[in-house]
């Protein structure tokens, strides 16, 4: 086994991990800093593939406080409250060093502003962005960055498990899988933190790169962690729905084509979105996807099954500028966005669960740091379109400065428990010495049960028998082997991803079915009504051995409660 030691070890290269690295270096250049990643630093993770923008209370008439209400009422008061009021106060000088300090161009007005276009579920058109292709710019220029830095690189190599000391009581290290040899490498650090996002790529229609699994959250999980919240999967209104012969189907058409004006009709034509929300096609992405979903229940889907978006009243020269990336995209599939219309249905997106963590991206687990999407506590029930991007950096950049302060004091490199590192090795290995079977029909599987079962609307009886389809399934996995040698064998790192996507599916039923009632993203149509608001609890969800606990903690409102605003004159 390859052996590393370094200061600082990164999981994760995308907005949160590069930002963690370079502030870092910042604030303390001595700092031996690691980066590892599953694919290659700058080409891999969810933050390069944002479209629509960020968000950030900079114009005239807008505010910190506007920003912080909306965020919370999109979280249905399930936020940490300390935690989203941090996201917004930190995202306009994060959006000024993204400019000023990294060389990021966002798009401006005619007078030199920034830009900012409307996005659905905000009070104010707050979203700065690079036309709609903003993770792009964003990584691109914290990758070169990076690359300029002395910053060590483990590219194409995936996180196994942590490994605490001998005595549990704090992180020594991470098991890492080198995809290139098949090898293995124990990272020994004195900080880590987890930022491998998250992915929710279990469902038959998800966003996310094939690539993404849960890891992060499936190794805190094994590693004692709690998980919050992990109910709240965020389902995007508008993935592209171009069949079932191409990947393009589930990847997203970005919430500015709503926010601009954008209609959503059924196949005969008629525009529904103003029979659920007042708000019509703005609305915020839990109402929207709930929408279509229902009109595809009411028989009046479109050929592939879903509903169409249609751009072409608001001019088709106009969208072709306001929208390029989104009309090639579409192109490339043989629709014509800007003047035609386009089949949509909503698409798995993003995790508002994950770890606990507190406003100085510290975890329970000493030595164990953690930002953006493998958190939980910044959006309760709902994330607001264009605040993922702005988590990902606000507390990327938080866990940097904070790690280098935390390390400044000294301190050794922890030794690993031994036996836990060779019974982590040895699961990791255990396909190898079982008969090949079919990984790809367990995935098929996994995809159609979320998808029916713990997809946009939930009730006891689904969630009851998801649990139970989940065990079987996981049970099925663990009897399949994958043939070959180590390197760069994808059979075996798709078994290691549905691994983790099956633990990670078993903790979403298991938190559905724990919260009876309908707040954000999590719809039970056996329990639709919110519950009382100013009693709010949050799930809780640990493992105990191989079974999966559900606990309830209740939501501190330290800043705001339910019926009162931080804006003048608009609370209740």
């Amino acid at each position: 086994m390859n052996r590393v030691d370094t200061d600082v070890l990164i999981l994760g290269a995308g907005g949160a991990g590069l930002f963690a690295a370079l502030h870092a270096k910042k604030a303390d250049p001595t700092l031996d800093v690691t980066i590892a990643v599953k694919g290659l630093l700058g080409k891999c993770g969810c933050t390069r593939m944002v479209q629509g923008g960020y968000n950030v209370a900079l114009a005239p008439g807008d505010s910190v406080e506007r920003h912080f209400m909306d965020t919370i009422e999109g979280g249905s008061w399930l936020n940490h409250q300390d935690l989203a009021w941090m996201l917004v106060s930190t995202a306009p000088a994060r959006v000024r060093e993204l400019e000023n300090e990294l060389g990021c161009f966002f798009d401006r007005n005619p007078d030199g502003t920034v830009h900012q276009k409307a996005f659905a579920g905000q009070t104010f058109d707050r979203t700065v962005h690079k036309g709609d292709l903003t993770g792009i710019e964003i990584v691109n220029r914290l990758a070169e960055q990076v690359w300029a830095r002395d910053v060590r690189r483990l590219e194409e190599h995936r996180a196994l498990a942590f490994i605490k000391t001998r005595a549990g009581d704090r992180l020594a290290g991470v098991l890492l899988a080198d995809m290139r040899s098949g090898g293995f490498t124990l990272v020994r650090a004195r900080a880590v933190l987890l930022a491998t996002g998250g992915g929710p790529t279990m469902y038959r229609y998800h966003t996310p790169s094939g690539d993404k699994a849960c890891d992060g959250m499936a190794m805190a999980l094994r590693a004692g962690l709690a998980l919050r919240d992990m109910e709240m999967v965020q389902f995007h209104p508008t993935g592209l729905l171009a069949g079932p012969d191409t990947r393009m189907t589930g990847t997203v058409l970005e919430e500015g084509l709503r926010g601009a004006g954008g209609w959503l009709t059924d196949r005969n034509g008629r525009r529904f979105m103003a029979d659920y929300d007042t708000r019509g096609e703005r609305a915020t992405r839990d109402v929207v996807s709930r929408a279509i979903f229902a009109e595809i229940k009411r028989g009046v889907a479109t050929p592939n099954g879903g509903v169409y978006l249609e751009m072409g009243h608001l001019g088709p020269d106009n969208v072709r500028r306001q929208f390029k990336g989104m009309v090639e995209r579409c192109a490339d599939c043989g629709f014509d966005l800007a003047g035609g219309r386009v089949e949509v249905i909503p698409t798995a997106h993003y995790m508002m669960g994950g770890v606990e963590f507190d406003t100085g991206c510290r975890t329970a687990l000493a030595g164990l740091y953690a930002a953006g999407e493998d958190t939980g506590g910044v959006h309760g029930a709902n994330r607001l379109g264009g605040n993922g991007v702005a988590n990902s950096t606000v507390f990327g950049g938080i866990a940097g400065d904070a790690i280098a302060r935390d390390l400044a004091g000294g301190g050794a490199l922890a030794e690993p428990d031994e036996d836990a590192l060779r019974a982590a090795v040895d699961a990791a290995l255990a396909p190898f010495a079982r008969p090949a079977g079919n990984i790809e029909a367990v995935r098929e599987q996994l995809h159609d049960l979320m998808w029916e079962k713990v997809g946009i609307v939930r009730d006891a009886a689904s969630l009851a028998a998801a649990g139970d389809a989940l065990a079987a399934l996981d049970a099925t996995l663990d009897g399949i082997g994958v043939g070959g040698g180590r390197g760069f064998n994808l059979t075996w790192h798709d078994w290691l991803n549905l691994k983790n996507l099956v633990l990670v599916s078993r903790v979403i039923a298991a938190a559905a079915s724990a919260r009876e009632n309908s707040r954000g993203a999590h719809w039970r149509s056996d329990f639709p009504r919110p519950g009382d608001l100013a009693t709010s609890r949050y799930t809780r969800v640990t493992l105990d051995g191989p079974a999966i606990a559900v606990g309830t903690a209740p939501v501190v409102f330290s800043r705001v409660r339910p019926g009162e605003s931080l804006v003048r004159g608009a609370a209740d």
